[in-house]
């Protein structure tokens, strides 16, 4: 099952999360968690803990199998919402054809429309997970209500595209500690065995005080071609959402939380300073609002950098998918290629194979697989597990990152951390079919794009 493409009009090449599914089935059995005993709880009927999948896409797809994949299950889709109703039509079809009679959503339970998330999670009981899957514009409010009705969340990235937005969903997120809810966010490479081993392999000096941190998403991306005659403007950009600020914080913010999580889970500190360089190529043809180049540095409290270099372009370019980590000893790879688990460690500061000194064998179960082992263990053995401030944090060193570069000034945390600037200027409460997007395009169908020197986003 992959991810469909970011665009209906994109020949983006970049390479699905979903399709770390191939790594799973019998070796999901080989879980770390797989020994620990589940005790019988109150989750629907015959111990089966119920989904509501809101946000019915591809990411949202893929984590439904990344949740039936699970040792802890049984596990069983129970409800689904969407704003846009073609598409729970053709996932329902999808998921239906793979997981059988584990998908158990009728008409009744198909819901659309800007508060269909709220009928979906009201289908669910204690112990159940409401699956925020749609886009970063409403995933704070709909955590609120999810937590407002006492029902344990996995939230996909990102997870607000800007600091108002994140400042409500960290409030959220207290309020759900208050309820003992569990809430998983989907910073699925927290949850590698193998960068959890070269943390504490790290954390215990074997490469000195980290000097420097790379991150790299080098890759083709295609853009956004111009919106056909006749189509809705705000479902365009709703379905076009990496192409977009205020619906997921662009294709920068959207992709690289990644990278930057791993950054400050390596330095485990968050950033005090980000600057930044980025643009677009000359003649572009994409007619969203993002830049296809950043270039980012980030100071840490000691001093420390850590950067990441991304490039959407193809053609001729290199491309590179990898975190590093140089210490005053040694070097170690962090991440490899798709957030595949390639960690190793390095006799210097070279990065050859030849030069390596330890390597951790492969993964036996992904990281996506991973992430919905814990949660519905946490569930099932009433652990504590709330992962709201942490990846808000990271997301707003995101932002921190891509507001340098859109505005050409530096950003410090407390800038991003406290800025009052909304890329949706309403209530985004009150969205519905009739509200005006807040960006339009021009007479050749471009959207605005920002202007370093003259843009702000603080």
């Amino acid at each position: 099952m992959k991810r469909e493409n970011a665009t209906s009009q994109s020949n983006s090449s970049e390479t699905s999360r979903r399709e770390f599914l191939q790594w799973t089935g019998a070796a999901a059995a080989g879980s770390a968690l797989a020994g620990v005993g589940i005790p019988r709880v109150h989750a629907g009927e015959d111990n089966t803990i119920r989904l509501a999948l809101i946000g019915c896409g591809g990411r949202g797809s893929g984590a439904v199998a990344n949740a039936m994949n699970s040792v802890h299950g049984p596990v069983k889709l129970y409800a689904m919402a969407d704003v846009v109703e073609d598409r729970i039509t053709s996932r329902h079809k999808v998921l239906s054809k793979e997981f059988g009679d584990r998908v158990d959503v009728p008409k009744d339970r198909q819901f659309v429309g800007f508060d269909a998330y709220k009928k979906a999670i009201d289908c669910l009981g204690p112990n159940d997970v409401a699956m925020l899957t749609s886009f970063a514009y409403v995933r704070p409010l709909q955590l609120e209500y999810a937590v407002k009705k006492g029902v344990n969340v996995f939230m996909e990235k990102s997870f607000g595209p800007d600091a108002p937005s994140l400042r409500r969903l960290m409030k959220a997120g207290e309020e759900a500690k208050k309820k003992n809810l569990k809430i998983a966010a989907g910073l699925q490479c927290r949850h590698s065995v193998n960068r959890q081993e070269l943390i504490k392999r790290i954390r215990d000096g074997q490469l000195g005080e980290l000097q420097l941190i790379r991150a790299y998403r080098i890759h083709p991306v295609g853009g956004m071609g111009k919106k056909p005659e006749g189509y809705d403007e705000l479902l365009w950009q709703i379905r076009n959402f990496v192409r977009f600020f205020w619906v997921s914080g662009e294709l920068f913010a959207e992709m690289n939380i990644h990278q930057i999580d791993e950054i400050c889970w390596l330095k485990d500190q968050w950033p005090v300073l980000a600057r930044g360089i980025g643009g677009r190529a000359a003649a572009t043809r994409d007619h969203g609002q993002g830049f296809d180049s950043f270039s980012i540095e980030w100071t840490f409290p000691d001093g420390t950098k850590a950067t990441d270099g991304v490039r959407w372009l193809g053609g001729h370019c290199f491309s590179e998918f990898a975190t590093y980590a140089h210490g005053t000893k040694c070097a170690a790879q962090f991440s490899g290629n798709i957030h595949k688990g390639t960690t190793r460690t390095y006799k210097d500061q070279r990065i050859n194979d030849d030069n390596i000194v330890w390597e951790a064998p492969e993964e036996t179960v992904n990281p996506w697989d991973a992430e919905w082992d814990v949660l519905l263990n946490s569930i099932r053995q009433d652990l504590p597990q709330n992962e709201v401030e942490r990846a808000a944090k990271s997301n707003f060193a995101d932002l921190m990152g891509r507001a340098a570069v859109h505005s050409g000034k530096e950003i410090s945390w407390d800038e991003m951390t406290k800025s009052e600037f909304q890329l949706y200027p309403g209530k985004i409460d009150d969205l519905n079919y009739d509200s005006e997007p807040p960006v339009k395009a021009d007479e050749n169908g471009y959207y605005p794009v920002p202007v370093p020197g003259v843009w702000n986003e603080t």
